[in-house]
């Protein structure tokens, strides 16, 4: 086997798993996923940032809050709470939306469909069948 084939084994083995619908399902979800951290982030920073840093003392952003150790260096406590902050509203979110399609997902399995009609000859038999049971 000549490594060209190997290749465009390999390269339509790859074609074949990409193109399945729960990789490009997952491939979107992480292209929103990204976009509504930076939404998030935006959140913490532009608007619960300033709000808390009122709280914390100093009118300042929240995420400057920083405890000076001894040895040189600070302890940059602010950033931790706006990564905490970040983190609970992303879990929130996702919560939300594992909930709603729970509860979709309950909703369809729920109402199965109901049984198919029973072929003509069918019928015709049971009915043939409960004739001769009355006759009898």
């Amino acid at each position: 086997m000549s490594a060209k084939e190997k290749t465009t084994g390999f390269l339509a083995e790859f074609r074949k798993f990409i193109a399945r619908g729960n990789v490009m399902d997952l491939a979107v979800g992480v292209i929103i996923g990204g976009a509504f951290k930076a939404i998030t982030d935006s959140l913490v920073n532009d608007i619960f940032n300033p709000i808390l840093g009122i709280f914390a003392g100093g009118n300042e952003a929240l995420a400057a809050l920083s405890i000076h150790l001894p040895g040189g260096g600070d302890l940059m406590i602010g950033n931790f709470i706006n990564a905490v902050l970040n983190f609970f509203i992303m879990a929130f979110v996702v919560f939300c939306i594992v909930k709603v399609f729970n509860r979709l997902y309950q909703k369809e399995q729920a109402a199965p469909a109901p049984p198919p009609a029973p072929p003509a000859e069918e019928v015709l038999l049971t009915e043939i069948r409960d004739l001769l049971k009355e006759k009898n």
